[in-house]
């Protein structure tokens, strides 16, 4: 075993999910100079042109570990080729009562209602800002950076597009591409806003908006949930094309609770939010089979139960141009992005 496996099973397992997250992403930062000098070397790149970006490889890590842009260049050090923020709100908020994070180990799955717990769109930045500033300062280069924006939780339904367009004016200079996240399940009312009559004027305020306070056009894509009825994730990919924008993610985590290993009582002691990890993978993988079938041209990015090199080639066998990661992350350890990337097949630049 691992000696990574090991450590998690036998000792982490046994650490609150969310003091466990804090205390890892804290050694990653603490380490990067270390990680960047040593690792960062041997992970294998696989160039990918999306979206007017050129990704070092196809692998991501997914919005929801970074959600105040505190680490990013120290992830990057890893092996991820992007890092996606957030999710960012209009508002700073705390987030839903702890404890809202948790294992289901028998599944390699996590399940949270965190509630976009975040430090807000001014702060996170005006953090964006000073690290732009220290990279033209010294010459140095970071990964593309995605910022995911979703609602304010004390805005109501119908103050959603000001609450987006508030982010977006703040956001989208600082980032290389935007993400609107409208399928998180941990804030009430959110997945109404994937309703196509709901969506259309979102994606189209947004649009014009991060059109409005940038210099060039930055790609947007929206996260849809992979509980959306076949319908409906057809339905989102042909807005998504009316709409102009530059791809779909899929997808985010799910409330469902079908087919899980682990003992019901587990289960049901967990509670509400959103599951990720392998469970995820087969309907993820589907949505992608539909969303490659419906818009081809546009960027695709598969997440959702991405462990292995296997699901990652398929992901990408599938249609995906790029791939983001963050449960198989969590299971596996700091050498995961390695690993995978090592595993996909074939040399050469992906586009």
């Amino acid at each position: 075993m691992k000696p990574y496996a090991l450590a998690f099973d036998h000792l982490l397992t046994r650490t609150d999910p969310e003091q466990a997250h804090h205390a890892a992403f804290a050694a990653i930062r603490a380490g990067a100079p270390v990680t960047r000098a040593v690792l960062r070397p041997t992970v294998t790149d696989r160039p990918v042109s999306a979206m007017g970006l050129t990704f070092a490889n196809p692998l991501g890590l997914a919005a929801g570990f970074d959600k105040n842009a505190v680490g990013i260049d120290a992830l990057a050090a890893l092996g991820f080729s992007h890092v996606e923020i957030g999710t960012v709100t209009g508002e700073p908020q705390p987030g839903n009562p702890r404890p809202r994070l948790f294992r289901l180990t028998a599944d390699r799955a996590v399940v949270n209602r965190m509630g976009f717990n975040n430090d807000g769109a001014e702060v996170v930045s005006r953090r964006l800002a000073a690290r732009r500033a220290r990279m033209e300062r010294t010459g140095a280069h970071g990964p593309v950076l995605g910022v995911n924006i979703g609602k304010t939780k004390v805005v109501d339904e119908a103050d959603a597009i000001g609450d987006y367009e508030k982010s977006t004016t703040l956001l989208a200079p600082l980032a290389d591409y935007l993400v609107v996240n409208v399928s998180s399940p941990n804030t009430p009312g959110l997945r109404n806003l994937q309703a196509i009559d709901k969506l259309e004027p979102l994606l189209r305020a947004v649009r014009r908006r991060a059109d409005e306070v940038t210099e060039h056009r930055v790609p947007l894509l929206v996260k849809i949930a992979p509980d959306l009825d076949d319908d409906d994730v057809l339905a989102v990919a042909d807005l998504a094309r009316a709409v102009g924008l530059s791809g779909v993610i899929a997808t985010n985590t799910t409330i469902t609770r079908d087919g899980l290993a682990s003992p019901a009582a587990e289960v049901a002691a967990v509670g509400a939010g959103g599951l990720s990890g392998r469970p995820l993978a087969a309907r993820s993988l589907e949505v992608l089979r539909l969303l490659a079938g419906r818009v081809a041209d546009l960027t695709l990015v598969s997440v959702g139960g991405i462990t292995t090199p296997r699901d990652a080639q398929e992901r990408l066998d599938a249609g995906a141009t790029l791939l983001q990661g963050y449960t198989g992350f969590i299971y596996e350890g700091p050498l995961w992005p390695r690993r995978v990337l090592a595993g996909l097949a074939g040399p050469g630049p992906r586009t």
